[in-house]
């Protein structure tokens, strides 16, 4: 049966795959909203403070240290085997 409800109307699980890409574009910008109050609200309370201190700083660097981390955590932990056997 071919379905009368528009595709904007439509729910997530009720959508065909052919329809995906339009019903994508009909879709109010949520996701794009959330993110951009999220970025605004760690802006506002870690960089852009009245009285700052270098908590801001560590943050950023801490997350780029993780972030090298991860990316190298292969080889790292390919060295480790090698270094004791």
């Amino acid at each position: 049966m071919v379905s009368v409800t528009p595709v904007k109307d439509k729910k997530r699980l009720e959508v065909k795959l052919g329809e995906l890409p339009s019903w994508i574009l009909m879709q109010d910008l949520v996701i794009a909203t959330g993110i951009q109050r999220g970025y605004y609200w760690c802006y506002n309370k870690y960089i852009n403070m009245k009285k700052g201190s270098i908590s801001g700083l560590i943050m950023v660097l801490a997350g780029y240290m993780l972030f090298h981390y991860c990316l190298s955590y292969k080889e790292l932990k390919h060295e480790q085997l090698r270094r004791y056997h």
